[in-house]
């Protein structure tokens, strides 16, 4: 397919091409990773500034998305791809194939540092808000041969997606503490003040008074942040709220469980130790099923199936996907709906040429970088998370949720 450009993905090329250090804060829609493929492009066959790039990006994005591209787009021939996936045997193996971008999933960013020569002269981190724990092994494996890497690039559309705290650990991994400093410590004193806390434990922070704008002043050089709303004609998204109520016996036990942080059964009790986990278990209790202290499922109500029901029949043989948190809430989609779990690259392509109805997926793995606007417009989540970004982009004009 041959590839032109939109004006802000022209700038967003040129911006990667002319720095060393680069981060893309691009919402999902905007082609991010046909930006970057063009700018290594560039930088690889044009420039001759780089050799060998090194990809780090979840797994599904890592299988799915870069060949995919690359592939796609007539204008990025001459780039040889290898996915270092699979067990370390296949890994090994595609290290030693010949290419000069690879491609490989973050779980393993470790294994490589610690099992490689690292040769590697540029670093795309697909989704860096994955590098926002300073204590990660991931985050301190890629550290360790940070000072080899001559150029690197930072993409994600959600780039604090818990606070501004998390920018310093992402920031950090690209340009060596230059501008938002060396330490964690040093980074929390000057732009933030504990939040929630007890006694001397800070449990967190907010930012001081005027410190957004300081914190943006400092890393704008680098970043380039743009709004899919800014620069696609996007049909209106619909949203559709569908309430559905359990009934008397149903909120009985729904309460006595809030109350009490426990329901006795005889096979298993279904308890709660703490406020977080009682949270997670009526949200569970509001989809219909809960999972007891021996990791069974306690069957309580189907209102959300049968609603959940109504709504695939309404769309009238449109493909439908459906967004679920818990596993027995999958099973029990697949089941009432017949729905087709994506999972497989084979599947996705299934979903994107139109020969999947009904399918459903979860929206961790399906954040990041998964192209499936072509299958479908019509989103329906089944419950409610807690996740921020626990969400599935694409250009899409319809959208249904069941709250």
């Amino acid at each position: 397919m041959k590839y032109v450009p939109h004006e802000y993905q022209e700038y967003a090329k040129e911006f990667i091409v002319s720095r060393k250090v680069s981060a893309l804060f691009l919402d999902c829609g905007l082609g991010k990773t046909v930006i970057t493929l063009t700018a290594i492009w560039e930088l690889l066959l044009d420039y001759f500034e780089i050799r060998k790039v090194i990809i780090l990006a979840p797994l599904r994005v890592s299988r799915d998305t870069w060949r995919g591209e690359l592939e796609k787009w007539d204008h990025l021939s001459g780039i040889e791809m290898s996915l270092v996936l699979g067990s370390e045997k296949e890994r090994r193996a595609a290290l030693n194939r010949r290419a000069n971008v690879y491609v490989i999933n973050r779980e393993n960013v470790q294994w490589l540092v610690e099992n490689y020569r690292w040769d590697f002269d540029m670093v795309v981190i697909d989704e860096l808000s994955s590098f926002k724990s300073h204590k990660a092994k991931r985050f301190k494996a890629l550290k360790k041969v940070r000072p080899m890497v001559k150029r690197i690039i930072g993409l994600t559309g959600t780039p604090a997606p818990n606070g501004l705290i998390d920018l310093w650990a992402e920031i950090g991994i690209l340009d060596m503490g230059q501008r938002l400093g060396r330490f964690i410590g040093g980074y929390r004193e000057q732009f933030f003040v504990p939040d929630k806390r007890s006694r001397e434990m800070v449990f967190s922070y907010k930012p001081r008074e005027g410190a957004e704008e300081m914190i943006y002043g400092l890393i704008s050089d680098i970043c380039i942040s743009m709004k899919a709303a800014d620069y696609l004609e996007m049909p209106e998204c619909i949203y559709n709220r569908v309430e559905v109520a359990m009934n008397e016996k149903e909120m009985k036990l729904y309460g006595q469980l809030e109350k009490d942080m426990l329901l006795p059964f005889a096979d298993g009790d279904i308890d709660a130790v703490n406020a977080a986990a009682l949270s997670g278990k009526l949200m569970q209790m509001a989809n219909g099923a809960v999972y007891d202290e021996n990791g069974n499922v306690k069957h309580i109500h189907d209102r959300k199936l049968e609603a959940l029901e109504d709504l695939v029949e309404a769309a009238n043989g449109k493909p439908v996907l459906i967004a679920y948190w818990y596993r027995h809430d999958l099973d029990r989609i697949k089941k009432r709906t017949g729905a087709v779990a994506l999972d497989t690259a084979e599947d996705m392509q299934r979903w994107n040429a139109g020969e999947i109805q009904v399918a459903v997926i979860h929206p961790a793995s399906a954040g990041h970088g998964l192209n499936l606007q072509a299958g479908g417009s019509t989103l329906i989540w089944f419950g409610l998370t807690w996740s921020l970004k626990a969400r599935i982009g694409g250009r899409r004009d319809g959208c249904g949720e069941i709250v």
